[in-house]
């Protein structure tokens, strides 16, 4: 499996190409990203610098203009940075052939577009098949590993149909099957569900993370929408005018913001479908052993990976604290009310009881 790393990545857009330079090394020293406005030049990502590893989702967010996109599309090699590297497979995408590139693109590295991006034309299992037709792929390979990727995107059934007569869900699983049948190494998702309805969405959601229990790959996700990068990213990067302003879990960012803009922007996130237990959670001395330990404890039992709003409606029917215990029923920690409405509650009124939040 493949990890991939971008190491101090900057990409200005001018008029000339001497001025790209130049300005790279303005920024370095200090200069702000609208001095250079002023004078014709824009800084879309100055010095982004992260590594996701193998089997990780990992979240790129911020507002428009913010440059996530354009860092995007730096990774597969669509732009070239005008400094630093991008590492993938050991490979140094920057320093690729046109010929080496496209092959990398075709083979290891997949995108699921946000408007779709099917060809009006095409049956369903011929667009799913598309990427493997670039690679060259035998008509019956290439059928037969698409059929498959449809399946597992719950299109099974839908290889004939075309994409006008699919719902907008179903045409963006279309989409996910494409990228999943040429069974590449790297997904880039950008913005892949912000075009859909709210409760299509979070079905989308849904079906990324089942699938990526299952295939495991290394995928970075575009979104401009808080809620969606803290429900998927293992990894969060928030980014601002260019700059990657903070790094880290959503645990991390929800508890810990760097900033007063990180702050802001998590203001209104719903912690308690946030977090879990495994984030607030009070740890024991040491682990207690097997799943007669909780029983011991005349505690109720939630997994680490148990929402706070789940485990909020369990904590209001008990007067004990809850044990979290892990795949093998052992005590791996303990949460109290005031735990959880340590975490939960709004800092700008009094604390609300665990109740309402399950309400």
């Amino acid at each position: 499996m493949s990890t991939l790393q971008a190491e101090h990545v900057y990409k200005v857009f001018g008029r000339r190409p001497d001025d790209l330079t130049a300005a790279v090394r303005a920024l370095q020293s200090g200069t702000c990203r609208d001095e250079l406005r002023a004078d014709g030049t824009t800084a879309a990502v100055i010095d982004a610098t992260f590594r996701v590893e193998p089997g990780q989702i990992f979240v790129v967010m911020g507002l428009s203009g913010s440059g996530k996109s354009t860092l995007l599309r730096m990774l597969n090699g669509l732009l070239e940075p005008t400094s630093g590297r991008i590492l993938f497979d050991g490979q140094d995408l920057t320093a690729l052939t046109p010929r080496e590139l496209r092959h990398v693109r075709s083979t290891k590295i997949s995108m699921v577009f946000q408007h779709f991006a099917l060809f009006p034309h095409r049956d369903v299992l011929a667009n799913a098949a598309y990427g493997l037709e670039v690679q060259g792929v035998p008509r019956a390979e290439r059928e037969r590993r698409a059929a498959e990727a449809l399946a597992l995107c719950g299109l099974g059934g839908w290889e004939t149909s075309w994409p006008d007569e699919l719902s907008g869900g179903m045409q963006q699983r279309v989409g996910l099957a494409r990228a999943l049948a040429t069974d590449a190494d790297l997904l880039l998702m950008d913005e892949s569900f912000s075009a859909l309805d709210p409760l299509i969405r979070r079905d989308m959601q849904d079906q990324l993370l089942e699938l990526q229990k299952r295939l495991k790959k290394t995928i970075v996700f575009i979104t401009h929408d808080l809620n969606e990068a803290m429900r998927l990213g293992d990894g969060i990067a928030v980014m601002r005018d260019g700059r990657i302003v903070q790094q880290g879990t959503a645990e991390d960012i929800l508890t810990r913001p760097a900033d007063d803009y990180v702050a802001s922007f998590i203001q209104d996130v719903d912690r308690s479908r946030v977090l879990t237990a495994e984030a607030v959670m009070d740890e024991p001395d040491a682990p207690a052993q097997g799943a007669a330990a909780a029983d011991a404890c005349g505690c109720p039992t939630v997994s680490p990976e148990t929402p706070l709003a789940d485990l909020c409606a369990i904590s209001a029917r008990v007067p004990h604290p809850v044990a979290v215990t892990d795949e093998d029923g052992s005590v791996v920690g303990s949460v109290t009310q005031d735990r959880l409405v340590a975490f939960i509650g709004d800092e700008q009124r009094p604390p609300m009881a665990c109740t309402e939040v399950a309400a």
